[in-house]
C-alpha cells in the first residue's frame, strides 16, 4: 500500500539519492581542483608586490580625488553658493557660467571616484586570491600536501572509472553481483598468485570501507550544509533551517543505506534488501 515501508523509503530515497549525486558530483570536481598541484598557477612574490602596488596607487588616487571634491564643496560653501540662491538677471547668468560648470566638474570627478573604487575592490579580491594561491603552493610542497596531491590523482582516475562503469550498467541494465572490495582482492590474488583467504578478509575490509564511506560522506554533508546555512540564516529563519537540516539528514542517511548495499558482500546485501523491500 501507499503507507508501506517500501513505498515511503522509495519516495524518500529519490530525493536523498539526488542530493547525494549533486554533492558527490561537486566533491568529485572540487576535491582534485583544491588539492592537486596541477591546477595551481605559478604565483611569485613579485606578482603579489606589483598588484599590491597597483592597489595602493589606486587608493591614493581615490583619496586625492575625494580631497578635491571636499575642497570644492568647502569653497562653494564659503562663497555662499550652497545656501544663497542667485537672484535677478545677472545672478542667473552668473549661476549658469560658474555654478553649473563647477557642479559638472564635481559630478565628473565623482564618477571617476566610483570607477576607481570598483577597480580597487577588484584589485583587492585579486590580491587576496594571489595570497591564497601562494599559501596553497607552499602547502603543496609539504608532506601532507604531496599526500593529498597523490590522492587527488587517484580519486580522479577512480571517479572516471565509476562514471564509465555506471554508464555501462545503465545501458546494459546490469546489477553488480560482487562488491568492489571482493572483486579487487580476487584480481590482486590471481595476479600475484599468493595464498589468501578472500572470503574472510573481504568481509572485514568491506565493512571497514562502508563505515569510512558513511562517516566521511555525512561529515562532508554537514560541512557543506553548515556553510550554506551560515550564508542564508537569520534570527527569524533559524528554526526552519534546523528543521530542514533534520529532514535532509534523514533522507541522506536512508539513501546511504540504499546505495551502500553495492559495497557489501551478497550474503549481507540480502539482509538489507529484505528489510527495505525490492527497491
Amino acid at each position: 500500500g501507499i503507507l508501506s515501508i517500501e513505498q515511503l523509503i522509495s519516495r524518500v530515497g529519490v530525493i536523498g539519492v539526488t542530493l547525494m549525486a549533486l554533492l558527490s558530483g561537486f566533491g568529485a570536481v572540487n576535491c582534485p581542483y583544491t588539492y592537486m598541484s596541477y591546477f595551481l598557477r605559478n604565483v611569485t612574490d613579485a606578482d603579489i608586490l606589483a598588484l599590491e602596488r597597483r592597489l595602493l596607487q589606486t587608493m591614493d588616487m581615490i583619496v586625492s580625488k575625494k580631497k578635491r571634491i571636499a575642497v570644492a564643496h568647502r569653497t562653494m560653501f564659503q562663497r555662499g553658493e550652497v545656501h544663497n540662491k542667485p537672484t535677478g538677471f545677472w545672478g542667473m547668468i552668473k549661476s549658469v557660467t560658474t555654478s553649473v560648470s563647477g557642479s559638472e566638474n564635481l559630478s565628473l570627478i565623482q564618477q571617476e571616484v566610483d570607477a576607481l573604487e570598483e577597480l580597487s575592490r577588484q584589485l583587492f579580491l585579486e590580491t587576496a586570491d594571489l595570497h591564497a594561491t601562494k599559501e596553497r603552493i607552499e602547502y603543496s610542497k609539504t608532506f601532507q600536501g604531496k599526500y593529498f596531491n597523490f590522492l587527488g590523482y587517484f580519486f580522479s582516475i577512480y571517479c572516471v572509472w565509476k562514471i564509465f562503469m555506471a554508464t555501462i550498467n545503465i545501458v546494459f541494465d546490469r546489477v553488480g553481483k560482487t562488491d568492489p572490495v571482493t572483486r579487487g582482492i580476487e584480481i590482486t590474488v590471481n595476479y600475484l598468485g599468493i595464498q589468501f583467504d578472500v572470503k574472510f578478509w573481504s568481509q572485514h575490509i568491506s565493512f571497514i570501507l562502508v563505515g569510512i564511506i558513511i562517516v566521511t560522506s555525512i561529515r562532508g554533508l554537514l560541512i557543506t550544509l553548515t556553510k550554506f546555512f551560515y550564508a542564508i540564516s537569520s534570527s527569524k529563519s533559524s528554526n526552519v533551517i534546523v528543521l530542514l537540516l533534520a529532514q535532509i539528514m534523514g533522507m541522506y542517511f536512508v539513501s546511504s543505506v540504499l546505495l551502500i548495499r553495492m559495497s557489501m558482500p551478497p550474503e549481507y546485501r540480502i539482509i538489507i534488501t529484505e528489510v527495505l523491500g525490492e527497491l
